[in-house]
């Protein structure tokens, strides 16, 4: 049985599994995200399966939706529907749902866009590029999903604009 779990407590296992799963241009200095999770602005789930520590989904409550900024199931979970059981917790749990995925020119970025499009994840169209986490990396171009959200919501312009203001602080 999956069971997320809300925690202000980044440990090592999330440590180490966000280094992994995330290239560092992926990912946010652990420091700067350790301090957001304490603030109360990035909201941290340990997600667990049969008591044991399973992965993790950092994500944002913004004014019109959820962004889910880092999602990973540990290696040894993987498979027997543990992602898809973990989204649909999520979307039970949040009123309209974001993330950025990784353009589709990989086999692996491919693989991922298929699996939120089978959970109903629509993309849009529009250019994105993710500012930079670090000063000496270019911004990031990724694709944008979106699920559940109200019309007037799912505007790109506006989702864009939420997530530089408030997850990048741009």
């Amino acid at each position: 049985m999956i069971r997320l779990i809300l925690t202000t407590i980044a440990n090592e296992a999330t440590r180490d599994l966000y280094e992994e799963a995330f290239p560092e241009e992926e990912r946010r200095p652990w420091n700067q995200q350790v301090q957001l999770v304490a603030s109360g602005k990035l909201q941290l789930l340990h997600i667990h399966r049969e008591d044991a520590f399973a992965g993790f989904i950092f994500y944002w409550n913004l004014p019109e939706f959820s962004f889910i900024e880092h999602f990973a199931i540990h290696p040894g979970t993987r498979g027997g529907g543990a992602g898809t059981q973990v989204m649909q917790l999520m979307e039970a749990q949040l009123n309209g749902i974001v993330l950025e995925v990784e353009p589709p020119v990989t086999e692996q970025a491919i693989r991922r866009i298929k699996f939120y499009e089978r959970l109903g994840y629509q993309a849009f169209a529009e250019s994105y590029h993710q500012p930079p986490y670090h000063p000496h990396y270019p911004p990031l171009e990724l694709r944008l999903m979106q699920k559940g959200l109200a019309p007037a919501a799912a505007m790109f312009p506006n989702i864009k604009e939420q997530l530089y203001k408030y997850v990048y602080n741009k």
